[in-house]
């Protein structure tokens, strides 16, 4: 066996398609619910003023961040991560980072109804949406339950799963 074989052998294992999901500490994206849920609140108390649409600017982009990177990429899980988690103790468990970044796929398309409501003057739009997401927020960051993480893994049972030959479902 040459030299090069051990190196070729892992990068085949390091590929993602082939490794096990990210697993991220819980209590991050539960930091995060609570930063969002602030974020959110304000805009729904200063709405329709500039300087909401501006936080819900920031907001959108924070969810944004986490539905293309993950949540574990995120401005908020770089906080946690320098300043909480140090003071913590390790996880009970750690917990697949998936749902969680489902959830804030689902997080961007409210804070994105929401602008397109108060940026075409439907204030009320706007709000609603803005309220459902701080909803969200708010069940995550008060009692750990995620409302995008449920809605991930219902549509993961629900939906027909394919084997890896394209196009053959199971």
């Amino acid at each position: 066996m040459s030299d090069t074989a051990p190196a070729r052998l892992v990068s085949i294992h390091a590929d993602p398609r082939h490794d096990d999901p990210p697993r991220i500490d819980p209590r991050g994206p539960r930091l995060a619910a609570s930063l969002t849920a602030v974020v959110l609140a304000a805009v729904l108390v200063l709405a329709p003023s500039p300087v909401a649409i501006a936080l819900l600017l920031v907001q959108t982009a924070l969810f944004a961040a986490g539905a293309v990177g993950g949540v574990q990429r995120t401005p908020y899980a770089w906080l946690f991560r320098r300043l909480v988690r140090p003071r913590l103790g390790p996880p009970s468990e750690l917990e697949d980072a998936r749902p969680p970044r489902f959830a804030q796929t689902v997080g961007l398309g409210f804070a994105l109804v929401a602008l397109v409501g108060f940026g075409t003057g439907l204030t009320v739009l706007g709000l609603v949406a803005t309220g459902l997401a701080l909803a969200a927020a708010f069940l995550n960051a008060a009692f750990g339950f995620c409302l995008g993480c449920e809605l991930y893994l219902l549509l993961r049972q629900i939906a027909p799963r394919r084997s890896p030959e394209v196009g053959k479902t199971t």
